[in-house]
């Protein structure tokens, strides 16, 4: 079987674990921690990066930044994982989901400003597939209306809106180095702060709401419990892996690419033949070789393609379940349809995407299916 997924090893994992033990911190915000940190800020200009535990742990570091409470109203996709809103959920927002646009899963920019109220808070946009959501138009109806923007950009390490890294340009914003995603650490994640004001309280909450870093960078002469927080910071354990796979980034990213352009070339005209879509790039965004998905025409479809794969021993799979329709939200939800939404979870399907595939194994298996 060929697997959905399989975490690749570039060499020097183990080698930079053995030199976290070995100095004698394996707990967070060591050596590796702090490299991983400069390598972030320097490669893509965040301006302050702090490593977690995962993206979950991140997004929910955001909601706390932002102080959302009871009440409050969070903009955001219906389509995305459900950590997208259980971080804000957390903090007893209510949450208002946008539906997709029709060419692709990610939200439908145009309909947001029709859903912002007094009680708006924040806009978190989510860049599905490592593709960019339209970030002018989100950020011009951010200010407009004095709120705050989240990237979820768990899926989007290493790729760019019109030019600027995503995860720079929003408020906030959100990484995973989850063993699924093109960078990874096993479980991991990553806290983004551009908008200065939250810095020192992010390194705070991300301390267990105490001020250590200050008194380990000498700012005050002794540290204590100063706000809420909890244990986000990784192993160094868990940095020395990721470190290892950033060095190697350019290479781990080009060669997903190229997978990437193989499916998308050799499937095109099979595609048209059966009414599937290829994943759709707007002129703003770049692909950073995350995913590569189709787009059934109906459930049935998507359903017999699965299982034909899996005869021919390849592991697909379908994605998301729109969280409006989720058995948690569904007493939630304001009772608008999100059509857009509710077709990518019916008819959309992952391919395996990974550094050691051979794509052209996949291909074939696909090529021999016809609706």
């Amino acid at each position: 079987m060929i697997p959905f997924n399989k975490p690749y090893l570039s060499g020097k994992e183990l080698v930079y674990i053995e030199d976290a033990v070995k100095k004698g911190k394996i707990s967070g915000n060591g050596f590796y921690t702090q490299k991983c940190h400069d390598f972030f800020q320097t490669q893509f200009g965040f301006k302050k990066v702090l490593l977690t535990t995962s993206c979950t742990d991140a997004l929910e570091m955001a909601a706390i930044l932002l102080n959302i409470k009871a009440g409050d109203e969070v903009i955001m996709p219906a389509y995305t994982f459900v950590s997208t809103a259980n971080a804000f959920v957390l903090r007893g927002a209510n949450i208002v989901f946008a539906d997709s646009r029709k060419d692709h899963p990610g939200m439908d920019e145009t309909s947001i400003e029709g859903l912002i109220t007094p009680k708006t808070k924040a806009i978190v946009v989510v860049h599905y597939a490592g593709i960019a959501t339209d970030m002018d138009c989100i950020m011009e109806v951010a200010k407009k209306h004095n709120l705050f923007v989240v990237e979820d950009a768990a899926q989007a390490i290493d790729s760019y809106y019109k030019g600027k890294a995503l995860g720079s340009i929003g408020h906030l914003a959100a990484f995973s180095f989850h063993e699924t995603k093109n960078i990874q650490c096993g479980e991991g994640g990553m806290l983004v702060i551009n908008d200065e004001q939250f810095i020192d309280r992010a390194e705070i909450i991300w301390e267990k709401g105490t001020n250590r870093n200050a008194f380990f960078r000498g700012e005050v002469d002794k540290y204590g419990w100063v706000d809420i927080g909890s244990s986000f910071l990784p192993s160094e354990l868990n940095a020395a892996y990721l470190f290892a796979q950033l060095e190697q980034l350019k290479m781990i990213q080009q060669k997903r690419k190229d997978h990437w352009e193989e499916y998308k070339e050799s499937l095109l005209n099979w595609a048209n033949k059966n009414e599937i879509q290829l994943p759709f790039l707007p002129d703003f965004a770049t692909n950073n070789g995350h995913m590569f998905y189709l787009v059934c025409k109906n459930i049935a479809q998507r359903t017999a393609l699965i299982q034909h794969l899996k005869n021919s021993e390849v592991w697909s799979v379908f994605h998301y379940i729109s969280l409006h329709s989720s058995p948690y939200f569904q007493k939630h939800h304001d009772g608008r349809t999100l059509p857009n939404s509710d077709y990518f979870s019916d008819c959309l399907i992952r391919l395996p995407l990974f550094f050691e595939l051979n794509p052209t194994e996949v291909i074939s298996k696909i090529l021999a299916y016809e609706s």
